[in-house]
């Protein structure tokens, strides 16, 4: 019993921080039909600027609770500045091409940040623990865990509830809704697509600096924390279906109770059950398990 409640209780948290990442990436494709490679390199940017702020905060003498709000502002500063940058300044230029075009340049997006964050952060590790140890832990029975480790699950908790009630029940949303299911129709009733492309993309980028902000105080803040991040927010939303955000909370619980039980059982094998289950998914589901509505021409 106590194997199956840690088994559990890290799957769940597991799947909340990859939920707050993979919802981003699958938001982005669904409207704007874009696999973002570099979804991983906003999440990095994300934990960089978490970490600088807070640091700067924390070295400066204010209130350590004030770090928190640091957090939310870095993320939301990466979200509002690279978001519109990235898009007027390069993903405007490529709309309508074939989505492998798509693919390969969010491919080389990624590859510049990663060398421009290296150049302006430089190649050492950041470190902010004190947002991690300043809410102390909890007993869950025999076990024991960090209290932040609740506000990543509280996050991804309000983010998807968000998120439902934008795209369902505010006029925006169902604009939204309805450039996913024909663009070309939705501009030919007057929406303004390009500035529903604008706001899709800068709420990803945003998502993915929250999951970097939330996991900087985790873990040390190095080069090249992107990349293994945009390869499991990719098995995420393959397996919950592109383009669904129920499907990309249904796939990090998967991801999650798969991988908890993996580093629980058979630590050895924890990349590739992941990938495994992926595969499995696929070859029943080869759209993932939650397939969004596309329209149909004729």
């Amino acid at each position: 019993m106590g194997d199956a409640l840690a088994i559990l209780i890290d799957g769940l948290l597991y799947a909340s921080w990859l939920f707050t990442i993979a919802a981003g990436l699958t938001i982005v494709y669904g409207v704007m039909r874009i696999l973002n490679m570099a979804h991983g390199s906003f999440y990095a940017l994300g934990a960089y600027t978490a970490a600088s702020m807070v640091g700067a905060w924390l070295r400066g003498g204010h209130a350590p609770l004030g770090s928190y709000a640091m957090l939310g502002l870095a993320a939301v500063a990466v979200g509002l500045v690279a978001g519109p940058v990235i898009e007027r300044g390069l993903l405007r230029f490529t709309y309508g091409r074939d989505e492998i075009v798509l693919v390969l340049v969010t491919y080389a997006l990624f590859l510049i940040l990663e060398d421009a964050v290296k150049l302006v952060c430089g190649v050492e590790s950041y470190f902010i623990s004190e947002p991690y140890s300043l809410l102390g832990t909890v007993d869950l029975g025999p076990l024991s865990y960090p209290v932040y480790s609740g506000v990543i699950v509280a996050a991804a908790l309000i983010i998807g509830l968000l998120l439902r009630w934008g795209m369902h029940g505010t006029r925006y949303g169902k604009i939204l809704l309805a450039v996913i299911h024909d663009r070309e129709m939705s501009a030919a009733l007057g929406v303004d697509v390009r500035r529903v492309f604008l706001v899709t993309f800068t709420l990803g980028t945003m998502l993915a600096a929250i999951g970097g902000a939330l996991t900087a105080p985790t873990v040390s803040v190095v080069p090249g924390m992107g990349v293994e991040v945009i390869v499991l927010a990719f098995a995420v939303v393959v397996i919950g279906g592109l383009g669904s955000v129920p499907g990309a909370a249904l796939g990090s619980l998967i991801v999650g109770l798969v991988r908890s039980a993996a580093v629980h059982w058979l630590p050895a094998v924890e990349l590739f059950t992941i990938y495994l289950v992926m595969a499995l998914v696929l070859a029943v589901r080869p759209r993932g398990l939650f397939v969004a509505a596309e329209a149909r021409k004729i």
